[in-house]
């Protein structure tokens, strides 16, 4: 009855065939279940792909028909965010690497201070500054504000407005009031909105300059009143919005996914410089010159004495499979020699000098052996 339970629960699981297209114009199908969340989907990805790790990898969603496009957040649910494109949809999922996805992370001054100017900072401090903003009780939001062009419902003009970003959604201020929270103005919440880029504006909309970003439900698909356009006047204010509404959307979930991926870049990096360093190791080793084979063949067999026991451990798969494939070598080629011994003096039922030597390195090596095997 378990079994046919867990049966009928993994049927119920809503699975997709997606088509990823890659930066090379070239795609992969691969199917993804409703369990999985985009960083498992990045890290299929980047093993089937064979590209290096790197925390701007993303998979990004790009609405054709409305022209806009959004990095999925590494915490998200892939599969449900699918299920909002319509059947006859021509959106893409797009497998690239995007700076922009944590620049947030890599240097928080530029966007957590509310600052215009760019300015340096070391390490230990922009650690100090994300701990502040997202370590404590609550997320703190940048409290980010400026004039914004807007574009009106149904029409391609654009009307300047003074916004405010707040913890509980984007502001603004009417026509003759002051900058003071009884005047402010609800725009929209951001709790069931995405955040997304607009893409040549400029000629669809008319709009003042490239740098726009767009405001709308997930469910929509196709053009409403609904969705809200805004224009900034730079590319760097476009970034200090964007980053700002998805704090204030996503909260610690944005740091934890930053923290994720780090940790994943860091751990296979120190996978592929080990490996690389211990194939180059056996190579080196493999060529000991002959004067030292009688050294090499005790410490091939086994662990030194002399030889630190850290660093066998610290020995990683792929090198551990190249030495022992070198050894397993040596060893025939021993075994050989006092095979061709045997025969030349089992006749006489005598055993050589050469078939003594012989057996004499088979009983050094056997015990090697046996330490390979249990290590």
């Amino acid at each position: 009855i378990r079994v046919a339970l867990e049966k009928i629960k993994e049927a119920q699981v809503k699975k997709l065939v997606i088509r990823v297209h890659m930066a090379d114009d070239s795609s992969k199908t691969m199917m993804v279940d409703e369990r999985q969340t985009v960083r498992q989907v990045l890290d299929n990805l980047m093993d089937k792909s064979h590209c290096g790790y790197s925390l701007d990898w993303s998979l990004v969603e790009t609405i054709s028909e409305l022209q806009m496009e959004r990095i999925f957040e590494d915490h998200e649910n892939l599969v449900e965010n699918l299920l909002n494109w319509t059947r006859d949809s021509q959106n893409k999922l797009i497998f690239m690497e995007r700076i922009e996805k944590y620049a947030l992370f890599k240097n928080p001054q530029n966007y957590l201070l509310g600052k215009k100017e760019t300015a340096e900072m070391a390490d230990r401090n922009k650690e100090v500054l994300l701990e502040e903003c997202f370590c404590g009780s609550s997320v703190t939001v940048p409290e980010i504000e400026g004039v914004l062009w807007l574009k009106d419902d149904g029409k391609k003009s654009w009307k300047k407005r003074y916004f405010l970003l707040r913890a509980s959604g984007i502001y603004y201020v009417p026509k003759g009031k002051a900058k003071v929270s009884r005047d402010l103005v609800c725009f929209l919440q951001l709790d069931h909105v995405n955040v997304y880029y607009g893409q040549d504006y400029r000629n669809k909309y008319k709009a003042p300059t490239d740098y726009c970003l767009v405001l709308k439900h997930p469910q929509i698909q196709k053009k409403s009143q609904y969705i809200k356009y805004l224009c900034c006047d730079d590319a760097r204010t476009l970034h200090q919005w964007v980053n700002g509404i998805r704090i204030a959307k996503y909260g610690k979930h944005l740091y934890m996914n930053y923290q994720e991926a780090l940790k994943r870049t860091e751990s296979a990096y120190d996978w592929t410089s080990l490996s690389s360093s211990s194939i180059k190791s056996g190579s080196s080793s493999s060529s000991i010159p002959e004067s030292q084979s009688n050294h090499s063949n005790q410490s091939d067999s086994g662990v030194s004495d002399t030889q630190p026991a850290g660093h066998i451990r610290s020995q990683s798969i792929v090198s551990s499979i190249f030495s022992e494939a070198w050894k397993r070598g040596t060893q025939l080629e021993e075994s050989s020699k006092v095979t061709r011994s045997v025969r030349a003096e089992g006749k006489s039922g005598v055993l050589g000098p050469v078939a003594c030597r012989s057996f004499t390195l088979l009983l050094g090596i056997f015990p090697g052996l046996i330490s390979v095997f249990f290590l």
